[in-house]
């Protein structure tokens, strides 16, 4: 019997600072199901909010409440923002470097719907991969990379270890205490910014389970994201570029989101994705993302990721406009868990980072909490299990033998992308969500592999969600009838 002190699933920034966080003596596994850099938190562009001292607290709680459509927790909140320059103040003393001006200050920026500059960024739109690949140097544990987790072994609500997929071998792996931060579902969407490894793997085993998902309904979907590429994964345009003066026009160059939200471009994510859904809809206008706006050499060092990849594409930005569309972002809901990351039915079982529900986002997450989110969590969440001294007994599991994918598999998931992102993305309809529920419900019956069974899980369980929830808010928006 392999045993560790603990197993975390996921190696973003929520996994690796759990990881960090527990001291080298204890005997810890980090399980990838890929390269290390594929994950969601590499791509993360646009930086981490946070409350920039004591008096800034109740603005970004009340920033944060506002943009979740009175669906937050205000407890979680309040741990949130509560919690956050800790966080902030710890990796910088570890060796972290935000972005700082010629005075060696850090340096604050804006995003839609914050009240005042408070995120700080790295590598000016690198902030992700720089975190990421920071966090990652500090890992004194080991790393089980290009393995997936297929299995959860719980018995008597008690979790004891979990079961890999390793170069198409399986083995149980036991451990006292088990984090999930395996991230979202963007993989689920045709269109998405995630990394192509995400797709919700862990959150459909835990339906399997029985364990309990909540506000699968609410998704968030970026609003200005590059779609002129055959790969499902858009290239991301942060919200940073808005915050700092970038626009939305049509094809015209007519600002038309003050149509729509007196914020123009500042307005929240769901209501800037929902106009250009809407604008496009009636007037089959294409929409641009314009950042005239910018000075060239400052566009050049304050955004150089982008600024390389849209040159390489032919776009002579800052000067020349860019083509846009919303695409599926992030992954409000997840598994339930309650303020220290535990999973409230599983004993020893902890979700941390987008694959949780902690309840901070609501119906909508504020620009940038998503990392402070998964900073503030894992470090609840170790701190819990350094505190628990109890011994356990480990029971013996057999390894299951269900088969994990098949030949036909692929076309499947691809159709199951389609039916997402037409039936059940931006704005909905309860007669969309009833052809999705069906053809899910049909592919479900068919002879599938057990990784695509995770799949068919979550996205029905988003559907199920969706169609409980009859009232419009947030990133949720639903019809009658189109």
């Amino acid at each position: 019997m392999i045993k560790y002190d603990v197993i975390i699933i996921g190696a973003g920034v929520a996994g690796l600072y759990a990881a960090m966080k527990l001291p080298k003596e204890k005997k810890v596994l980090m399980i990838n199901k890929r390269e290390t850099f594929k994950c969601n938190s590499f791509y993360a562009q646009g930086g981490v909010a946070l409350a920039r001292d004591e008096a800034d607290i109740p603005f970004h709680i009340q920033d944060t409440l506002n943009a979740g459509d009175g669906l937050c927790s205000r407890e979680a909140v309040d741990v949130l923002s509560n919690n956050s320059r800790a966080v902030i103040d710890d990796i910088i003393a570890n060796g972290f470097e935000f972005d700082k001006d010629e005075d060696g200050n850090l340096l604050y920026t804006k995003e839609a719907a914050h009240s005042c500059e408070r995120i700080l960024h790295a590598g000016g739109d690198a902030t992700g991969r720089y975190l990421h690949y920071f966090l990652l140097q500090q890992n004194d544990h080991s790393l089980l990379s290009d393995a997936r987790v297929v299995d959860l072994l719980i018995e008597n609500g008690v979790c004891y270890g979990v079961t890999v997929l390793d170069h198409r071998e399986k083995r149980n792996i036991y451990a006292k205490d088990i984090i999930i931060a395996s991230g979202g579902l963007g993989s689920l969407f045709a269109y998405h910014t995630n990394a192509p490894c995400i797709s919700a793997d862990m959150q459909g085993l835990c339906i399997m389970k029985g364990i309990e998902l909540e506000n699968m309904e609410m998704n968030q979907f970026h609003p200005t994201v590059f779609v002129k590429s055959e790969n499902a994964q858009k290239m991301l345009l942060t919200e940073a570029l808005r915050g700092e003066g970038a626009t939305i026009e049509d094809e015209n160059g007519r600002r038309f989101l003050f149509d729509y939200d007196e914020r123009g471009e500042l307005a929240s994510r769901d209501i800037v994705s929902k106009a250009i859904y809407d604008y496009s809809k009636k007037t089959g206008s294409k929409v641009y993302l314009s950042c005239a706006n910018f000075e060239y050499t400052y566009f050049m060092h304050r955004f150089p990721n982008i600024f390389q990849n849209l040159q390489s594409l032919g776009y002579n930005v800052p000067k020349q406009r860019v083509p846009i569309s919303p695409a599926f972002h992030y992954a409000i809901g997840g598994i339930k868990s309650d303020l220290n990351g535990r999973v409230p039915s599983v004993k020893n079982l902890y979700a941390i980072g987008e694959v949780a529900s902690t309840r901070v986002h609501g119906a909508n997450r504020l620009a940038s909490n998503s990392l402070l989110e998964g900073l503030v969590f894992a470090k609840r969440a170790v701190d819990t299990i350094l505190s628990d001294y109890e011994e356990k007994d480990f029971i013996q599991f057999d390894v299951n033998e269900e088969v994990m994918s098949l030949k036909d598999d692929k076309a499947k998931k691809n159709l199951l992308r389609e039916i997402m992102w037409e039936k059940v993305s931006i704005v909905k309809t309860e007669k969309g969500l009833n052809e999705a529920l069906e053809q899910i419900n049909a592919l479900l019956k068919e002879n599938i592999g057990k990784l695509l069974k995770f799949r068919l899980l979550t996205a029905r369980e988003i559907v199920l969600a969706s169609l409980a929830r009859k009232e419009s808010v947030g990133v949720h928006t639903i019809i009658k009838e189109s």
